[in-house]
């Protein structure tokens, strides 16, 4: 069997990652999505909550409110996700770039094109925004991959690592989301920098003796 559909296998027998990336009612899904994958750089997702619940108390979770806003309340609303000056820029840099583009021009080109806006942070929105077909590599990711002998290192080129998954579940966006999801919760439980193997479910399949 594929080492990735194995890993997969196991971890869909212990998390229910369903809606894994929710939105408010009554917002557009796309705009906060693009938002909060923006926000979630160098932070944990607890933090990019409150900043997108600031937003939504201002009442400023909407393109035009985004693009009109002054960048000192925007600062001042997404201070809890850290990095508050630079990714106040980023998000008036994509929201001016995207706001008046057809959902489907929206494209990969396009949003790297966007300061601020990585690999990750890209495949994130056209996943989890667009419903897209592209899997989205993160730190957990490559630890998980490397620790379960998928890969022979933990610094494999993010595009190579995303072409290992899409190639085993090809243009499968409901699979890459749900997997994407499952290594992240794994992560975050027991395959941290320090992991927890005793209690880990892939520790007959991990190739590191890790203590």
């Amino acid at each position: 069997m594929n080492k990735i559909k194995e890993v997969l296998q196991q971890l869909q027998n212990l998390y229910d990652c369903k809606d894994w990336w929710p939105v408010h009612k009554n917002t557009d899904r796309f705009l906060e999505v693009s938002v909060g994958a923006i926000l979630t750089q160098n932070t944990n997702w607890s933090n990019v909550e409150k900043a997108i619940n600031n937003l939504i108390r201002e009442n400023l979770l909407d393109w035009e409110k985004l693009e009109k806003v002054k960048i000192t309340k925007l600062k001042e609303c997404i201070k809890p996700a850290g990095f508050y000056n630079q990714k106040s820029i980023y998000i008036k840099n994509f929201v001016k770039k995207v706001k008046n583009l057809p959902r489907e021009n929206v494209d990969r080109k396009t949003l790297l094109s966007i300061k601020g806006i990585g690999e990750e942070t890209a495949d994130s929105i056209l996943l989890y925004g667009l419903d897209r077909p592209y899997f989205v590599v993160d730190a957990y990711t490559k630890r998980l991959f490397y620790r379960t002998g998928i890969t022979g290192s933990v610094n494999v080129p993010y595009k190579k690592l995303q072409n290992m998954v899409m190639e085993t579940f090809p243009q499968d966006t409901e699979t890459y989301k749900l997997l994407h999801a499952l290594i992240v919760e794994h992560c975050k439980k027991y395959c941290r920098k320090k992991p927890v193997c005793e209690e880990c479910s892939l520790k007959k399949i991990c190739k590191q003796n890790l203590k």
